[in-house]
């Protein structure tokens, strides 16, 4: 019989190692590319992306196959969509704007079988001949809630009561336009509540996430946070820039 396959996001977290996560590669052939850059899984957008139930299986199985977790960013806190994202093949979710302890237990009650939660009895294309899956598969699914609301923020100490939770996700911009400044993540009143989001949930002893770009890592690290999402399409500019450069330098 097969053997579940591994979350190596979540155990690297278990492991006390950081997790770094590309956001939104939407086919196939450019998550095989990720497979050799030494992260630790892709980020799939369901919220704000084209990623759907139709093409999660051969996203999923596209990250299998090139050694990367995958986590599935849903569009909404509701039972069927969370557990239905496992069934068809996602190693992991991401559940935007939770804002308090019962939308957080709610989470977990949908994202894990009896008896943690109440997800709906099927095995997932990534239980397919595993004969133990339902004694296995609470262990390798990943669970992370956005905290992108000052709601959020201000309800956080009863937030980080629920169990279960593998990152608690602290999101700049949907956090900026609830404090009054649409497009304002870098501002300084929001970094400030960012990090002192970060710290309460490390002092807690929970595992912080955020969105960083590689000039914020490190401050982010020195405040204890080790789950790293980011967007990878700066690499393109950059990239483009740095060939004309040396184009109109010739």
């Amino acid at each position: 019989m097969a053997e579940l396959r591994p979350n190596k996001a979540k155990r690297n977290l278990s492991d006390g190692k950081i997790v770094s996560v590309p956001m939104g590669p939407l086919n196939g052939d450019l998550i095989e590319h990720f497979g050799p850059l030494g992260f630790d899984a892709i980020w799939l957008e369901g919220e704000h992306g084209p990623v759907d139930f139709n093409n999660v299986p051969d996203l999923t199985r596209a990250c299998d196959v090139s050694g990367l977790s995958s986590i599935v960013r849903v569009h909404q806190n509701e039972p069927a969509v969370i557990y239905r994202t496992f069934d068809l093949g996602a190693q992991g979710v991401t559940v935007p704007h939770i804002n308090t302890k019962q939308e957080a237990e709610a989470v977990v009650d949908a994202a894990k079988f009896a008896p943690i939660g109440n997800r709906g009895s099927f095995t997932s294309r990534q239980g397919i001949a595993v004969s133990d899956y339902f004694e296995k598969a609470n262990d390798e699914t990943m669970v992370i809630i956005l905290i992108e609301d000052i709601i959020a923020v201000q309800n956080l100490d009863e937030i980080l009561e629920v169990d279960h939770i593998d990152v608690f996700f602290v999101a700049p911009g949907d956090l900026a336009q609830t404090m009054g400044y649409p497009g304002g993540a870098g501002k300084p009143e929001v970094v400030e509540v960012v990090e002192n989001a970060i710290k309460k949930i490390v002092a807690s002893g929970r595992t912080a996430g955020t969105l960083s770009g590689a000039d914020s890592v490190a401050r982010y690290i020195e405040l204890g946070a080790r789950f790293f999402a980011f967007s990878w399409t700066p690499w393109l500019s950059d990239g483009a820039e740095a060939f004309h450069k040396a184009v109109q330098s010739s």
